[in-house]
């Protein structure tokens, strides 16, 4: 089990698949830890060099006094790189991780070469979603109600029985306190009349059932300079877990259409979903990719 001391803190961490391959983080959301990437570990380390950590204060990281900002993780994020001697990396984030990524990019452009969303947003502004991290707030606390929040959220996300009884071992070690902080952070954060400086390619997967969020995908998907949008058939909003092959598969395909510079990004899109649902794309549809 691997320690980086950083940053004023220390950091559990993993890193799988080749040296010589693309660099990515992964950064869960709230309660969660590295866990979270099992999936994206086993699939997408063959080609790519995977690197999960957890959030201070999740998993078998420290917690920290310290407020726990989204400017905070991204730089211990940063720190984590250089005690891997990675000078840029690619930034993936899930749900509130995902908003993480953005300000990853946003902070420190020349550590990221892109960002990848899954299933994220610029800022929280819909009552059902706030209603949910409010109450995920008032119950991060030292008590049983503790233990309700992380049955909920580890039985929500998980695909499995399996799944769910190591997240939710994983969580047991969560600080209520550092937990508590990251879910205020989704209160009040906004990053979205920012995105625009983002300059790197960017990635957005998200559920095709999963509406609530549908509005911040155009939202992001709409600001970014250079950006690609993908829902998911079928999908909801734990795609890490209930939706992998699906989305390691274009995770791998988007990664490698960079290394075409010059190629039309919309022909490059439209290419991967065929891809990946070649009975919907024909050489005419110009839809946003459905997989």
């Amino acid at each position: 089990m691997p320690f980086a001391n950083v940053n004023g803190t220390t950091l559990h961490y993993e890193v799988t698949g080749p040296a010589s391959g693309k660099p990515i983080v992964f950064i869960h959301p709230p309660l969660l830890t590295l866990e979270t990437f099992a999936y994206q570990k086993e699939q997408l380390s063959k080609y790519f060099r995977v690197i999960t950590f957890d959030i201070r204060g999740h998993g078998g990281s420290a917690c920290t006094d310290q407020e726990l900002t989204y400017s905070l993780i991204a730089a211990d994020i940063t720190h984590l790189l250089d005690h891997l001697n990675i000078e840029s990396a690619y930034v993936c984030g899930y749900s509130t991780g995902g908003t993480v990524a953005l300000e990853a990019m946003i902070r420190f452009p020349s550590r990221f070469r892109g960002g990848i969303i899954v299933s994220g947003m610029s800022e929280l502004t819909d009552l059902y979603n706030l209603s949910r991290v409010w109450l995920a707030i008032r119950l991060a606390r030292p008590s049983r109600f503790m233990k309700l929040l992380i049955e909920a959220l580890t039985y929500g996300n998980a695909d499995k029985s399996t799944t769910y009884q190591k997240l939710k071992e994983r969580a047991t070690h969560d600080s209520e306190q550092n937990v508590k902080s990251y879910f205020e952070q989704s209160m009040h954060y906004s990053c979205t009349n920012r995105l625009s400086t983002i300059q790197q390619p960017v990635l957005l997967i998200y559920g095709l059932e999963d509406r609530a969020f549908h509005p911040y995908a155009q939202q992001i998907h709409s600001q970014l300079p250079h950006s690609s949008l993908y829902f998911i058939k079928d999908a909801k909003h734990q795609i890490p877990f209930k939706s992998a092959p699906r989305m390691n598969d274009l995770i791998q395909l988007w990664l490698d259409s960079l290394d075409e510079p010059n190629a039309a990004r919309e022909k490059l899109d439209l290419a991967i979903a065929r891809r990946l649902n070649p009975s919907k794309y024909g050489p005419m549809n110009t839809e946003i990719p459905l997989l």
